[in-house]
């Protein structure tokens, strides 16, 4: 069953329940929020739609917020952050010592930053609110030494949690991009594959110039998409994942596949 919910003066909608609680969790919308019910004409509260078996949705939010601390939750991160449906992932321009990224909101500004730590072993990016780099949200680490086929965890740097683990898969990746997506037990449960077998034969072999394009699936279903930008001085790519309305993809895990694209894939151009 979906729902409406009605905030600054328009109606928002449909949206599902856990949709719902997110929104709660987050501060989006508040109890006494006028809500109605898909088909029906008569709006009501937030309050007066909870599941059945609990009192109200107040306590289905504390549910989804101790799900979203655990590692094995793979929805929407508790920060606003991780909740958006499209990233625009820039590298910085002029970065001489380690990758440096910008990553920008749906509306263009900039919310994250990213930053490979220099003159490291073995890979290291970190993802901060902001430039000044004073709160650490996100932590992709290599796992091995310059390992052509490494895998990367994906660490929740507030809770201290696994989200998961990227791994790339180094001899298919000769002639097609592909990354295995791996949950908290390291079991492979997706993949993030280059879009077209020919065109990544010609970006190796006949020009670079053709911008990448890459899907991320989960379980068989298409959960997101990288798009590279056409610009031979400035890597960008946008991150879409708006075929995963329902959160099957953790953020964090997507935004991390996308910041190693830059900044492994990235180097071939």
């Amino acid at each position: 069953m979906n729902y409406y919910v009605y905030v600054n003066d328009q109606n928002m909608g449909p949206i599902t329940l856990k949709q719902m609680t997110d929104m709660l969790v987050t501060g989006q919308i508040k109890l006494d929020t006028p809500c109605c019910q898909e088909g029906d004409q008569t709006w009501q509260t937030v309050n007066a739609f909870a599941k059945a078996g609990a009192q109200n949705v107040a306590a289905q939010a504390a549910q989804a917020a101790a799900e979203v601390v655990g590692a094995e939750s793979a929805g929407v991160a508790a920060d606003p952050r991780f909740g958006h449906t499209q990233y625009t992932i820039r590298r910085k321009v002029f970065s001489f010592l380690g990758g440096q990224f910008h990553i920008f909101g749906p509306g263009g500004e900039v919310i994250l930053y990213s930053k490979m730590k220099a003159f490291k072993l073995k890979e290291d990016i970190r993802l901060y609110t902001g430039e000044d780099m004073k709160t650490e949200l996100l932590v992709i680490t290599a796992r091995k030494i310059l390992d052509f086929s490494s895998a990367y965890d994906v660490v929740d740097a507030t809770t201290k949690q696994k989200v998961g683990a990227l791994k790339r898969k180094g001899l298919k990746s000769i002639i097609r991009d592909e990354w295995a997506i791996l949950d908290v037990n390291d079991q492979e449960v997706g993949m993030v594959q280059e879009d077209n077998l020919i065109l990544a034969l010609i970006r190796r072999y006949v020009t670079p110039l053709i911008p990448q394009k890459y899907h991320g699936t989960l379980n068989g279903k298409s959960v997101c998409v990288f798009k590279q930008h056409f610009n031979p001085f400035i890597l960008r790519i946008t991150l879409d994942f708006s075929p995963d309305p329902d959160g099957l993809l953790d953020r964090r895990l997507g935004l991390a596949a996308a910041i190693l694209l830059c900044a492994i894939e990235g180097r071939q151009g």
